[in-house]
């Protein structure tokens, strides 16, 4: 067997891993490279026909993992994709959303392309392209389910803990009738303990070869309930002070647990007066999605639910669907408390709430996920002076708070703890690092676990 690697692998981004056996072609995840510099990977075709792939093994609907579906499609996949039920209800709102800002970023560029007599911009797929993408979704994992896709092929999705419907995938490959069976276990994106609305995740088998992600593999997290009073404290302090607190916000996860949480203050009475908006088509619709699958709530989700609490609806809270509404908020000069997408301020409706109050010193900007290399949200976190938004030039006065207790993704000894349940492998692959975070915890596993551990390149093949 042959396992090569096609993005998130020299870089966090763009998950896609494709698995060659005696007789079939599988990926691990298609995903989208995103950050400064990284976009213009996803035009480039693929390392390998796309229509020779036979499955795709989803692990979670971010765009960085299910983006380049639709490109596999118009490339010639033919092949069956498997997820979870909640994946694939997210996936559809994710890929859709994409397509419908590539349309507009096209429109936009052909305006001014049509003055300088320049080619036409097309987007790299539609909303024709995603809904030919999804017809491709027709094998749905349930946790703990063992899927027979074909003889000699099987595969278990657990739950992985990450965002609503993720999983880690497991899966056992017997070439030869009355041969050995062998089993690659992928993390897909591991997730952070003891977080509200969804699970921890589940102990991994024993498992041949691991791919393993190492996003926070130099660190550990903050524990969640310091993490929870540090956000209550980012919010007091600036409503206090007369601003408002912006909040860049991942729609799939981090908004509805945000919701969860701010739902929690507010029926303690711990918030002062105040307008909480989901400014979000995109999150809204996870929203959605999320109370139609709460077999994957945790414990203490369901108990709230059972007691008549719906932290996704509460008098403070406004969800802003229609442009109108979001451009009504910068009405707002103080008191708001504004949950808008991108998470890494790449685009999406946080860059008008960043025009409006990252330069007043009374407000507050609160990161509580990743921020790549090279997006406007790292550059603001590093304290540049002057970043671009939206073409205009503006100052980084307000207070900024990075809070990662609230991290989707597994912490270091998370992880370490999670490798070690996969017994003893024969090769550890790490992807879906910064170098850094790579570098330690290659480190860390051969110190604590003396397991072989590799840091696949971009588009590098290996023989397992």
């Amino acid at each position: 067997m042959r396992l090569s690697f096609h993005g998130a692998a020299d870089t966090v981004t763009g998950s896609c891993h494709l698995l060659q056996t005696a007789h079939h072609k599988i990926l691990f995840d298609c995903g989208f490279f995103q950050g400064q510099g990284l976009g213009d990977r996803n035009a480039d075709p693929f390392p390998f026909d796309a229509s020779t792939i036979d499955y795709v093994l989803l692990s979670h609907a971010h765009l960085d993992h299910c983006g380049r579906i639709p490109l596999l499609v118009k490339g010639g996949f033919t092949g069956r994709i498997v997820s979870t039920m909640a994946t694939y209800d997210l996936a559809r709102l994710v890929l859709l959303d994409a397509a419908g800002i590539q349309s507009e970023d096209a429109r936009r560029r052909n305006r001014k392309r049509s003055r300088s007599g320049e080619p036409e911009a097309k987007p790299l797929f539609d909303t024709e392209d995603v809904l030919d993408s999804l017809d491709f979704f027709d094998t749905f994992a349930t946790y703990d389910e063992v899927l027979e896709l074909e003889p000699g092929l099987r595969v278990t999705y657990r739950d992985a803990g990450h965002i609503l419907g993720s999983a880690f995938i497991e899966l056992e490959v017997q070439e030869k009738p009355q041969g050995p069976t062998r089993r690659i276990t992928f993390s897909g994106d591991l997730g952070n303990l003891d977080k509200p609305l969804i699970r921890d995740p589940q102990t991994p088998s024993p498992a041949d070869i691991v791919i393993v992600e190492s996003t926070y593999g130099d660190r550990n997290h903050r524990n969640f309930d310091d993490s929870v009073e540090e956000f209550k404290e980012a919010i007091l302090t600036t409503l206090e002070r007369g601003g408002n607190v912006v909040i860049p916000t991942f729609a799939l996860e981090r908004a509805q647990e945000l919701l969860y949480v701010l739902y929690l203050f507010y029926t303690a009475g711990d918030l002062p007066r105040c307008r909480i908006f989901l400014d979000s088509p995109m999150a809204i619709d996870a929203t959605r999605v999320f109370t139609k699958h709460g077999d994957c709530f945790d414990e203490e989700a369901l108990a709230l639910a059972a007691e008549g609490g719906n932290p996704f609806r509460f008098p403070a809270l406004t969800y802003t669907r229609h442009p109108d509404d979001s451009r009504a908020i910068n009405g707002h000069k103080s008191g708001a408390i504004i949950l808008a997408g991108s998470g890494m301020c790449t685009g999406g409706r946080v860059q008008h709430h960043l025009r409006h109050n990252l330069w007043r010193q009374e407000c507050s900007i609160v990161f509580v996920g990743y921020a790549a290399e090279g997006t406007l949200a790292r550059q603001i976190v590093e304290g540049q002076a002057i970043v671009d938004v939206l073409g205009e030039p503006v100052a980084n006065n307000a207070q900024i708070w990075t809070i990662n207790g609230f991290s989707a993704h597994a912490g270091q000894q998370t992880l370490l703890d999670w490798l070690d349940h996969t017994g003893n492998p024969e090769t550890v692959f790490l992807v879906h690092g910064e170098d850094k975070a790579e570098e330690a915890f290659a480190h860390q596993i051969d110190e604590t676990l003396g397991l072989q551990v590799r840091r696949p390149d971009l588009d590098s093949s290996f023989e397992i």
